[in-house]
């Protein structure tokens, strides 16, 4: 895959993919008003064609598009190797639904219809972890470079991950949450402190996002997900992370 090149901007630069004209241009207005630069493609072979020319922040991708569906499109940049964080955007509300968009890569997950303020709250929030990660790369505190329980290995630089010998691809955020769990092991975690500290969202009140991805890594690291060793709940708290889970 061809390297992108960089778009020098005083702003950081969207794209949103939506095929329903009315919501792109209402997207793109709010977002430019936020200092933002925004493209906007009305299908997905529109945005592939721009993802292979410009480099972006955060794509908000319409799951249901003319041409191709988001998950497609989505899985197929994360196998060419585009990081980017992808903010899907769907009718659909199943829970089979959201896991399928997590599985295809996307970062975060929002069902139509939804609020602006609430959008552009994720937004800024992957916007900041953006942030935080360029300050980490030029000086700021270390991050492990590598964490392992279990039969996973976990290499943050690389961002690789395996299990048993076996890849595992994981999102951004993925690697994120894991890093901010072996950051704290051993200590129980609050939903709210893992969505300010990993989503960058300040007092959110819906802590399912935290929940569903949880359920993702447990089902990607836990020899038994139901019966977890690593990732275990914390009743009227949140969730504990035990590197040191003995095998059973």
């Amino acid at each position: 895959m061809n390297q992108p090149v960089t778009v020098i901007g005083s702003g950081a630069r969207l794209l949103v993919v939506e095929d329903e004209k009315h919501l792109a241009e209402g997207l793109r207005l709010n977002f430019e008003l936020e200092g933002l630069e925004v493209d906007v493609a009305e299908t997905s072979r529109e945005a592939e064609q721009l993802l292979a020319r410009v480099r972006y922040d955060v794509i908000v991708l319409d799951v249901m598009l003319p041409d191709a569906d988001g998950f497609t499109l989505c899985r197929q940049q994360r196998e060419a190797g585009n990081f980017t964080p992808v903010i899907m955007l769907t009718a659909r509300s199943a829970p089979d639904d959201r896991v399928r968009g997590l599985e295809a890569g996307a970062d975060d997950y929002l069902v139509k219809p939804f609020s602006l303020d609430e959008l552009l709250a994720r937004v800024r929030s992957q916007l900041r972890r953006i942030q935080w990660d360029r300050r980490n790369e030029s000086g700021g505190p270390a991050a492990p470079d590598e964490l392992r329980f279990g039969d996973a290995v976990i290499d943050f630089a690389a961002m690789e991950a395996e299990m048993g010998g076996e890849p595992v691809r994981l999102t951004r955020l993925e690697l994120d949450l894991l890093r901010y769990f072996g950051q704290h092991a051993g200590r129980a975690l609050s939903r709210q402190e893992l969505l300010e500290s990993v989503w960058g969202l300040a007092n959110y009140p819906n802590t399912r996002t935290v929940d569903n991805f949880v359920v993702r890594l447990r089902k990607l690291f836990e020899p038994e997900p139901a019966h977890p060793r690593y990732f275990l709940s914390v009743r009227g708290t949140g969730y504990k992370f035990d590197p040191s889970a003995s095998r059973r």
